[in-house]
This record gives C-alpha cells, sequence and structure tokens, in this order.
C-alpha cells in the first residue's frame, strides 16, 4: 500500500504539468487510495479467524483435561483463561491494525 501511494504520488509530481490539474486526476487518485486502505483493513482482519479457531482449541483442551482428570479443575481454569486472554489479545492487536489503516492513511 506504501508503495501504491508512493507511485501515485510520483506520477501526480511528474505529469502535473499536463492535463491532470482538472480534478479528475485528483479524484482518481483518491479512489485508489480509498480501495487501497479498504483492502487491506479487510486483509488485516484475516488474523481474527485464526483467533477463533484458536480460543475454540483452548476450550476443547480444558473439556478434554478436565473429562480425565476433574480434580484438576480450577487449576485448569486458570491456565484455559489465561490462553483465552493472549488469544483474544491476538484479536484486539488485528482490530487495531484494521483500524489504524483505516483511519489514519
Amino acid at each position: 500500500m506504501i508503495i501504491l501511494v508512493g507511485l501515485i504520488l510520483k506520477i501526480k509530481t511528474t505529469y502535473s504539468f499536463l492535463a491532470f490539474n482538472n480534478g479528475l486526476f485528483n479524484k482518481l487518485c483518491l479512489m485508489i487510495l480509498q480501495a487501497a486502505k479498504l483492502i487491506g483493513a479487510g486483509l488485516s482482519t484475516i488474523a481474527l479467524a485464526g483467533v477463533g479457531a484458536g480460543i475454540g482449541t483452548v476450550f476443547a483442551a480444558l473439556i478434554t483435561s478436565v473429562a480425565r482428570n476433574p480434580h484438576l479443575m480450577k487449576q485448569l481454569f486458570g491456565y484455559a483463561i489465561l490462553g483465552f486472554a493472549l488469544t483474544e489479545a491476538i484479536a484486539l492487536f488485528a482490530l487495531m491494525m484494521s483500524f489504524l489503516i483505516l483511519f489514519t492513511f
């Protein structure tokens, strides 16, 4: 995306003496940048699918572990909550990156 922005700015400054100053070229540049932002934000949310699978794996392992040894339920539940929190942190980072792409560039 940064390469695309640099390329557009280079084209804009190189050919500014031509008929691109009528506003059509500027609108085209803004449309391409908006499309790149939306594509980048969409791609950054792919990590949320992995987070969902990770949370499912954490709690599936908890159920299996408690079924095998019910006496360790309290300790295993603490480990499961820790795994859930660390996995959820990755989701928050992915969401933060998509919002940064959408609203800062």
